[in-house]
């Protein structure tokens, strides 16, 4: 017998995608030093544990969404679910850094299926504008409850001592709560309108696939194996294909193709200074995650679960001044922002020259906290700024776009960031967290440029919320 429909319900279903999701990111960071030692990988590999991830999230992103329009939401949810909590667990059962990080491709690859379907099922189960406002907060809460989760079950399962090695729990965990959404989903979740005319750019997904992977595999390969002239020719590689698909895309629509990503968007100056903004912001976050993780464990000698529990104080207050800058935002517009970013520099600033061997829990954890504090005015207003003067007919398109920037951004801060930190490691756990703090602040210094060149209108409406931290 068919179930009678709550929506509500429907919607803490769904909202198990993007929990995991971000999940998945965050616990890795704290789990590294573990990882690197129960695979006996590189620095390198583990870079692209989480680098691959993200890779295999931003490729299929827009291609995801267009599948849940074709095929039917709840069944792409469904599907990108159970192959989601399969790779989870193929990746808690992996022996070599290879098997990790091909597993972790495949598991942001089934993430970028399963995500964006949370958000279609947001705006098909919620027309009236105050319930959409309490969905939309939902899964903002959601978001950060999950980088909480992440930090702290990271460190909490890289101590401990199973049957098992304990950082193979962070990806089995996964499964109890895989199963129980597959069993919700079918028998609670509803199917969505299907859209036969939603068509699938395969070759685009493929050219910009091989341009991404050409780029940031080389940037973390490259550094460790000293920079062979494969490298920089996959480099280079990557910058042609990328040009060859701007190139491919533009012929699909002008002939009425229905391109991967419609270019018409680039030509709206705003547009693009926010993405610049996006790609600098998102750089900066993810890379910072994983090098304060990594130095507080290796330069500062703090244990995995201390360093999860570090993060929980710094997590809520995140979300406190989420909610604080939603509000201030409509009065103020971008110098919330901008508030937030000349918060983040001096905290990063300050944890360069006073996080040293001797630095106490207090101090450590303040820190932490000024920076959360100050990105919570940042993150969840920074897709708000970017569609700000995009048209409502290109809303979804845009969205796509920036979800793959956003994603992409994230995967070469790991490379990028990540590698300077790294490479510097060999001088010095301190001289390599000083080296990736001085790399994060240029790119602290490039996102408030891109910020003072955007228009300062104080109207600012509140859109959907980010997927990822």
């Amino acid at each position: 017998m068919k179930e009678i429909k709550n929506k509500w319900l429907e919607l803490i279903i769904v909202l198990s995608a993007p929990l995991l999701s971000v999940i998945d990111v965050f616990i890795i960071n704290i789990a590294v030093p573990a990882i690197k030692k129960g695979v006996h990988a590189t620095d390198a590999q583990v870079q692209l544990v989480i680098a691959g991830y993200l890779l295999g999230y931003a490729a299929f992103l827009i291609t995801g969404g267009r599948a849940g329009d074709h095929f039917g939401r709840k069944k792409v949810f469904f599907w990108g679910m159970l192959c989601f909590t399969v790779a989870s667990c193929l990746c808690g059962l992996s022996i070599t850094p290879l098997q990790l990080n091909v597993t972790r491709v495949f598991q942001g690859v089934s993430a970028s299926f399963m995500v964006p379907q949370t958000i279609a099922f947001i705006q098909v189960l919620f027309t009236d504008a105050k319930e959409r406002a309490k969905a939309i907060s939902l899964f903002g809460i959601t978001l950060g409850i999950a980088s909480v989760t992440g930090q702290v079950l990271g460190g909490y399962f890289s101590d401990s001592h199973w049957a098992i090695e304990g950082w193979r729990l962070i990806f089995f965990i996964n499964l109890p709560i895989g199963i129980v959404t597959l069993w919700a989903t079918n028998r609670y979740v509803t199917e969505t309108a299907k859209h036969q005319g939603a068509k699938f750019d395969y070759s685009g997904i493929l050219i910009l696939t091989l341009a991404l992977f050409c780029l940031i595999y080389p940037l973390i390969q490259g550094r460790e194996a000293g920079w062979p002239l494969w490298s920089i020719g996959l480099i280079i590689l990557s910058f042609a294909i990328l040009s060859y698909f701007i190139y491919n895309q533009k012929k699909k629509l002008a002939e009425n193709r229905n391109p991967l990503i419609d270019v018409r968007l680039f030509k709206i100056k705003d547009f693009n200074i926010g993405l610049i903004a996006v790609l600098f912001h998102f750089m900066l976050h993810t890379s910072y995650l994983l090098l304060s993780a990594v130095y507080l464990q290796n330069g500062l000698g703090v244990s995995a679960l201390y360093c999860g529990l570090y993060f929980i104080i710094p997590g809520v207050l995140f979300m406190v001044s989420s909610i604080i800058a939603s509000k201030l935002i409509v009065r103020f517009g971008k110098r919330v922002l901008q508030a937030g970013i000349v918060l983040m520099g001096v905290a990063f600033f300050m944890q360069m020259e006073l996080w040293k061997p001797s630095v106490n829990a207090g101090l450590i954890i303040t820190l932490l906290s000024a920076w959360t504090f100050g990105n919570g005015f940042v993150l969840p207003s920074l897709l708000n700024i970017v569609l700000k003067r995009v048209p409502s007919e290109y809303a979804g398109a845009a969205a796509g776009i920036y979800s793959t920037v956003q994603q992409t951004a994230s995967a070469l801060g790991v490379s990028i960031i990540g590698g300077i930190f790294f490479y510097f490691s060999k001088e010095g756990w301190q001289i390599a967290y000083s080296a990736g703090i001085m790399a994060i602040l240029f790119c602290i210094v490039l996102v408030g440029i891109m910020l003072y060149l955007l228009p300062g209108t104080k109207t600012i409406s509140q859109g959907m919320p980010v997927v990822a931290e």
